[in-house]
């Protein structure tokens, strides 16, 4: 039903910007290389024959009416911001399938009821401010002033680079919708792991998404001499720091469906022959089921202060963010079951261990997502790979799935 070969032409452009020296794709936040995509998926909406424009929080939107001026509208989205030197499948493919959905519903002139919009979200990934999912919070209404002071690596704030791109950060409240305006939001998005690849299938119906919980861990001992301190006076952050990673690791390994992550790890003063005084590190700890997950970051936490007691060094926790593991709504994934059949595809359910921008919508909306089988599971790296026909599948299915939460007014043809 969509048109395969524009939809794959434009994954490539859109691939051009950000790329990297490691044949990767770097688009931070409110960067040059982010705004220059939203121009291009702007120019893509536009061709859709869709009204673009863009919210106060740099979120971009084109919407193709439906015949009912007060119906509620249904939303599809996903990103183009992106981790560092990572693939150009995670978001785009969401962006740009609901793009080239409503561009099919316009040259086959098909109506629907309800209006429907297809949305690039600001800065879902959280690499450049270890903040995500700014433009979703701010149209769920959850975004508030004091977040925009987090800070990236040059000191930079969420609203001072917001600012910097011609946004009001003051005004981010002005993009928060109601419940009474949202009938239903829906993504497609990559798998990011190999479940649909083990199952040989294209697509798959996604049942709920893990939650993650982001916390800091900063670890202070004394800094000193490397050569001339004794071990046994030595109050050294980085060994209890490394003694805490290795408890993450054990106590997320031990429910079997917890995973728990250290993606960041800065040492002060980083002198080669200094002991460190202070290490800062990441945890990204993540599980379907919020209790677990709760439980495995209170074993954490105990373990933590028991090292940096034994240790004899000064622990600081804070909380960077924390979100609830969401279901998928039942209703959106029947429909997505129906679109299944209707397009030819094998109905195939399964949960979603990483976060997506829908999670913010829990009580906004139902919300719902379609996954597209992920070439060896690979994402967040160069070699992230989704095929022309997995991708075109997984947007046929999101073009059905749509049409029946829009309600269509005409037969729809397979």
């Amino acid at each position: 039903m969509i048109n395969q070969n524009r939809l794959w032409e434009r994954l490539q452009l859109l691939s051009k910007i950000g790329t990297t020296a490691e044949g990767g794709i770097t688009r931070l936040s409110f960067s040059e290389e982010e705004r220059k995509a939203k121009n291009l998926v702007s120019a893509f909406m536009e061709e859709a024959g869709l009204s673009v424009r863009e919210d106060e929080a740099g979120n971009l939107i084109g919407r193709k009416e439906g015949t009912n001026l007060d119906a509620p509208v249904v939303l599809m989205g996903s990103h183009v911001d992106s981790v560092f030197n990572g693939g150009n499948f995670d978001g785009p493919l969401g962006v740009l399938a609901a793009v080239e959905v409503l561009q099919t519903l316009n040259e086959q002139d098909i109506q629907t009821e309800h209006p429907i919009e297809a949305i690039a979200f600001t800065d879902e990934e959280g690499a450049r401010f270890s903040f995500g999912m700014i433009g979703s919070r701010a149209l769920a209404g959850t975004v508030t002033q004091e977040e925009l002071k987090n800070k990236d690596s040059n000191g930079v704030t969420i609203a001072e680079a917001m600012a910097a791109q011609g946004l009001k950060p003051d005004e981010i409240g002005k993009a928060a919708r109601k419940p009474k305006d949202i009938k239903a939001y829906i993504e497609l998005h990559i798998e990011q792991g190999k479940i649909l690849e083990q199952e040989n299938l294209s697509v798959g119906i996604v049942t709920g998404m893990a939650g993650p919980l982001w916390l800091k861990f900063i670890v202070e001992g004394e800094a000193g001499h490397a050569g001339t301190t004794p071990m046994r006076i030595r109050r050294d952050s980085l060994t209890a720091a490394a003694r805490i990673m290795v408890a993450i690791e054990e106590e997320a390994a031990k429910t079997g469906t917890t995973v728990g992550t250290v993606g960041q790890l800065k040492l002060f003063p980083g002198g080669i022959n200094i002991i460190p005084g202070r290490v800062e590190f990441s945890l990204d700890l993540r599980d379907i089921d919020e209790h677990v997950r709760n439980q495995v970051e209170q074993y954490i936490r105990e373990r933590a202060e028991e090292i940096c007691e034994n240790q004899n060094v000064i622990l600081t926790i804070e909380e960077l963010q924390r979100i609830a593991p969401v279901p998928c709504a039942q209703m959106i994934q029947d429909a997505a079951g129906e679109a299944c059949r209707k397009s030819g595809v094998q109905a195939f359910s399964l949960s979603s261990g990483a976060g997506h921008d829908g999670m913010q919508f829990s009580d906004l909306c139902p919300i719902g997502m379609l996954f597209v089988r992920s070439k060896d599971g690979v994402s967040h790296d160069p070699a992230e790979w989704s095929s022309k026909e997995d991708c075109a599948d997984g947007a046929n299915v999101l073009c059905h799935t749509v049409l029946s939460l829009a309600v269509q007014k005409v037969d729809v043809p397979n």
